[in-house]
């Protein structure tokens, strides 16, 4: 922008937002030759009162004066109109002086500050969580993950929201290959608003069509840097208080932040402990179905009696009452989410409570049905990560529907059927269904060692 262009800012600006109702102007100087604009509801007024009107009477130069604020820190000329409106309406405030004019960097940022993570609980170690401020997001990382290798790239995504996104990476760690990837999708990325690091998940992912999740999404700075040391790549946005890693493994959305402080011994058994409550949520609905209707010579016949007896006064088939009592479950789940957390536990613990006892008393399902939606629906829950819950609550009504239709051998088909699927699935290039992408730099330096 000329210096004439440049003289024109002030009223070009004027000419944009007068009609907003939050927009202020400010004339300063015995000769009127500065001039503030900003918008109140994004801009700090106390920085611009503080560091920009008060020198402005201290300084009876007003060379010195716009030196002054030329050299300050974050502040930038104002050289250009498309990056002048959208400073503005970032929280920046434009100063003019004489034919010059500046953004200065008055952002004014509301956020929750560090709070303690919900959703992924931990029982010893750090409890900090990411905020809604992307600045504080990368000091936590910081904080914890100090070399200069880490590195930190920004862009902006959302014609209209406008929202910050960092891309952190370790350059001596990271899979060069991924992180073009990453920073390919990003760019491919159009859209208005973008509110949340779920939906930014979404349209980063190449599979439109998907049941597994291929990228970790976490509140924990911890993880985040653990991750970062095995050469993934996160994603942190602003205004959310999670980020993205990417890539990931089957195996990583079984894993807690606990883990790495237990003992060894006590760490594997806790991991074998959610991978069975995998298997039971999974199947144990679909065996009901089977041995209950079609394949009962497989058990023993006190079992086989015992199921009979307990479905004696039900009128309908296995699979519809296995199918009623897992959505009474789904609602009974999503109610506790939903609800205001001053009822929402109370409510959800007497309906699921009065639910059953009169579901058995009135003879709609059985007493062992009972029992076995409340193994399925605690089995879900020892998922530390609740993508991968959600993914689960999904697939095993794919298997109760094929026992329906099949009876132990549509069981059979379906999990062999989904250990091919995972088998086949990458994620950013990177095979999904195996334990680990990388091996750290010290394990494989002390595996040499010993070699």
């Amino acid at each position: 922008m000329t210096t004439h262009r440049a003289s024109n800012a002030a009223n070009w600006l004027r000419e944009k937002l007068t009609e907003q109702s939050d927009y202020e102007e400010i004339t300063l100087g015995a000769s009127s030759q500065i001039q503030l604009q900003y918008l109140k509801s994004v801009t700090n007024s106390n920085l611009v009162f503080q560091y920009v009107v008060v020198p402005s009477y201290e300084m009876a130069d007003v060379e010195a004066y716009e030196a002054y604020i030329a050299t300050f820190p974050g502040t930038g000329k104002a050289d250009d109109l498309q990056k002048l409106i959208e400073g503005i309406l970032e929280g920046y405030t434009l100063v003019s002086i004489g034919p010059n004019s500046y953004l200065f960097n008055s952002v004014k940022v509301e956020s929750s500050g560090v709070g303690e993570a919900i959703n992924e609980a931990i029982v010893q170690g750090p409890r900090d969580a990411f905020s809604e401020n992307i600045e504080m997001n990368l000091n936590l990382i910081r904080r914890r993950y100090q070399t200069s290798e880490l590195k930190v790239e920004t862009m902006t995504l959302g014609s209209l929201s406008r929202t910050a996104i960092a891309i952190v990476y370790d350059q001596e760690r990271v899979d060069s290959s991924v992180l073009q990837q990453v920073k390919d999708r990003l760019k491919r990325v159009k859209i208005d608003i973008l509110q949340s690091a779920g939906e930014l998940e979404k349209y980063i992912s190449p599979h439109r069509f998907r049941i597994f999740p291929n990228m970790v999404v976490t509140e924990r700075p911890d993880r985040v840097v653990l991750n970062l040391t095995e050469g993934k790549v996160a994603i942190l946005m602003d205004t959310t208080g999670f980020a993205i890693i990417a890539p990931a493994v089957f195996t990583d959305f079984f894993s807690a932040m606990d883990d790495k402080i237990q003992i060894p011994l006590v760490s594997q058994f806790l991991k074998l402990i959610r991978y069975v409550g995998l298997f039971i949520t999974l199947t144990l609905p679909g065996l009901y179905v089977t041995f209950a209707s079609y394949n009962p010579e497989i058990l023993k016949s006190q079992l086989v009696l015992l199921i009979a007896g307990s479905r004696a006064a039900v009128p309908y088939p296995s699979f519809m009452e296995v199918f009623f009592m897992l959505l009474m479950m789904e609602f009974l789940t999503e109610a506790s989410l939903r609800l205001p957390k001053a009822i929402g536990p109370t409510a959800t613990t007497v309906g699921g409570l009065i639910l059953g006892q009169a579901a058995t008393q009135a003879g709609l399902v059985s007493n062992i049905m009972i029992i076995l939606v409340s193994a399925v629906a605690i089995s879900n829950f020892v998922i530390p990560l609740s993508m991968m819950g959600y993914t689960i609550r999904v697939i095993k009504y794919i298997i109760v529907l094929t026992a329906m239709l099949f009876g132990i051998v549509g069981i059979l088909i379906s999990v062999v059927g989904i250990i091919m699927y995972l088998s086949d699935v990458r994620s950013f290039g990177k095979p999904y269904f195996r334990l680990t992408l990388w091996e750290s730099k010290e394990k494989v330096g002390h595996q040499h060692g010993k070699s």
